[in-house]
């Protein structure tokens, strides 16, 4: 007997451990870290768009509100490079490439604009970034972006060179701190 479980088992194991992921992403409180880990394994480096595909960013006039709360003006911005991320704490991809955006932004905190802009409610927003200990300076919407920046997928996120330019755009979970993404970025300073 026990013979005959070691070969169903040696047959069958992908079909067993493909029946225990479909259990853990059926039961909910399970769902989501499943969710996250597989975002993380298949998110690539974003590339950049081709020069001659780029759109332009021309109009900085953008409102939000930041982490205190105050209204802040994209137009600050202007003439500096910028990373823009839309995300959200239910959003699984969003997630998944957190970490990799907070080491950017570490790494780039003095040379880039950052904007991780959000919908949700300021205080699960701050329990989120306090329970993962991320710094990341996120902010509100209070009005629609500018065309060039509209998206209905989270995450979206924009890279943006100091003449408006929109370098990559990418919808989806990605691999933020790749080389490739920091060799961009270390460009646009």
């Amino acid at each position: 007997m026990p013979e005959k479980k070691k070969n169903f088992l040696q047959k069958h194991w992908s079909n067993i451990l493909f029946g225990i992921l479909i259990v853990l992403i059926i039961i909910p409180q399970t769902r989501q870290p499943i969710q996250v880990f597989l975002n993380r394994i298949i998110a690539f480096s974003p590339t950049e768009i081709d020069e001659s595909d780029r759109e332009k960013l021309k109009n900085y006039d953008w409102y939000f509100k930041n982490q205190n709360l105050n209204t802040v003006n994209l137009v600050q911005s202007k003439g500096k490079p910028v990373l823009i991320n839309y995300w959200a704490t239910w959003c699984a991809p969003c997630i998944a490439e957190m970490p990799d955006l907070q080491k950017l932004y570490t790494d780039y905190k003095d040379e880039v604009d950052f904007y991780f802009i959000t919908s949700e409610k300021p205080e699960v927003v701050t329990s989120f970034l306090k329970k993962n200990e991320y710094d990341l300076p996120v902010y509100y919407f209070l009005s629609s972006p500018p065309d060039v920046l509209k998206s209905s997928s989270l995450p979206t996120t924009f890279l943006i060179d100091a003449e408006g330019e929109i370098i990559i755009k990418k919808t989806g979970a990605a691999n933020w701190y790749s080389k490739t993404v920091r060799a961009t970025i270390d460009k646009l300073k």
